[in-house]
């Protein structure tokens, strides 16, 4: 119990350090882009061999081929009612867009947390807290420049984190009895929904503000997650 709160005090934390880092502090675009890049980089690798494989390994390739469709698709359908219904430029539409992108996030990695020990979420949780430093801190830049004061944008930022923390212990907790096929289902429903995310926005906004190094910065976070894996075994 306590590694999963230290652990969602330090993924959900990075929201909030992230936010704080877009509103005060100096994050170019070039630099941004770069930080987007290296934490999509690093997720992709994570779902993949934290979530993907070890389904496929304790259920089936059936499980684990379904829950992906079906996170991609739910994933692509939110997406698309955020973009063309409420308006993604606006902050309720963009804050929504990044609650929705890391629900299943941190969803998955309360579900890893079962029956794990030490450092067998290092690379899951390591990347999500890469993705969420720089997503906030582009995040929380745009809604000050589009006029919010600074203390409300921090409130929201902050109200974001304890809703994505609420969402890693719900994963915990509410799933510990389920069985291995569900639970498979589960973890692949996330993995595809952050997949279908880095497709639909993670890359492309790397690609848009830092182009020339955005393919470099995608493989340095591969290695960086592989590396966060190996301290694992895994």
């Amino acid at each position: 119990m306590l590694m999963l709160f230290a652990v969602v005090l330090v993924v959900s934390g990075a929201l909030v350090v992230g936010a704080a880092w877009g509103i005060y502090g100096r994050l170019t675009e070039r630099l941004e882009g770069f930080l987007v890049a290296l934490a999509g980089g690093a997720l992709l690798l994570s779902v993949t061999s934290e979530l993907i494989e070890p389904s496929i390994e304790k259920s089936s390739v059936f499980h684990a081929m379904l829950g992906v469709g079906a996170g991609a698709l739910v994933f692509a359908v939110c997406d698309y009612w955020i973009n063309e219904k409420w308006g993604s430029e606006g902050g309720g539409g963009l804050l929504a867009a990044i609650t929705l992108d890391g629900i299943p996030e941190n969803l998955a990695l309360g579900v890893a947390l079962i029956g794990a020990g030490g450092m067998e979420v290092a690379a899951l949780a390591g990347s999500i807290l890469l993705s969420n430093l720089p997503e906030a801190a582009g995040g929380a830049r745009e809604m000050a420049e589009d006029g919010r004061s600074k203390g409300k944008v921090m409130a929201l930022w902050a109200g974001t984190a304890i809703i994505l923390s609420a969402a890693a212990i719900i994963g915990n907790l509410a799933l510990e009895g389920v069985g291995e096929g569900t639970l498979a289902v589960i973890r692949c429903f996330a993995a595809g929904a952050v997949v279908a995310s880095l497709a639909t926005e993670v890359f492309p906004q790397a690609f848009r503000e830092d182009q020339h190094w955005a393919g470099i910065a995608t493989a340095l976070g591969v290695i960086l997650a592989f590396s966060l894996g190996s301290l694992s075994g895994g």
